[in-house]
């Protein structure tokens, strides 16, 4: 399986610390995949591709080397294109370039993996302190969650279409995680993004930063290693 790191799969310029503390806006062009998994594309039979909460950042985008707009850029004179149009076009690239190339491995494409904070963001003082999974309609979908994996589902839909009546179809698989996860609020990191966060002489111990959004191991992902393998054997 391929474990490329390429958070956006287009190409990016990103100016930000492991806090997530960020000194200039993502730098994002909507035209050019990124190289670090496209370099790689034909060294593997099964791939796995997926999105995340990245393409929800404050960034600029560019196009054929110009900026055409933005998202959330406060104080520049930038078209407000919003993260809805970069998800879009990223993954009609995607989409487009798996089509195209000749190597034709198996493709897992995974659906958005939802976070759990509440009462405030990452970066506010949201936290995730749920330890058991939610109960049937307890989970309340936001706006992101909703807008983004409906456009994840309209666009794989229109690649499968594009290979409808082909071999190739076959080749392409969904993998919807989306329904399994957002049950599980207990099984995100929480405080525990660093070691002994509540300890006396942490530099963390006055103010804990809560990660709502990764997940534990074991946990909820061991269920998707587990559709990895059906999907495969398929």
């Amino acid at each position: 399986m391929s474990l490329v790191w390429a958070p956006f799969l287009i190409k990016s310029d990103v100016f930000e610390n492991e806090n997530g503390v960020s000194t200039s806006e993502i730098q994002l062009h909507l035209d050019i995949l990124d190289a670090s998994w496209t370099s790689q594309y034909e060294s593997f039979d099964y791939i796995i591709i997926s999105g995340g909460q990245w393409f929800l950042k404050r960034a600029v985008y560019w196009e054929n080397g110009a900026v055409v707009g933005c998202h959330y850029c406060q104080n520049k004179n930038l078209i407000e294109l919003g993260f809805e149009h970069l998800y879009h076009k990223t993954l009609q690239q995607v989409f487009s370039f798996i089509i195209s190339a000749k190597h034709k491995p198996v493709i897992f494409f995974r659906t958005w993996s939802p976070d759990h904070f509440e009462n405030g963001e990452w970066y506010n003082g949201g936290s995730c302190n749920r330890v058991a999974p939610y109960k049937k309609r307890e989970y309340q979908e936001g706006y992101n969650e909703r807008v983004m994996r409906g456009i994840e589902l309209k666009e794989f839909n229109k690649a499968e279409a594009t290979l409808r009546g082909s071999r190739d179809v076959e080749r392409l698989k969904l993998m919807d995680t989306y329904s399994l996860s957002y049950l599980r609020p207990d099984g995100h990191v929480g405080p525990y993004r660093t070691p002994y966060p509540f300890a006396k002489d942490s530099k963390n111990a006055v103010s804990v930063q809560n990660d709502c959004l990764h997940w534990c191991v074991p946990g909820p992902i061991d269920a998707w290693n587990d559709l990895v393998m059906k999907m495969a054997l398929d």
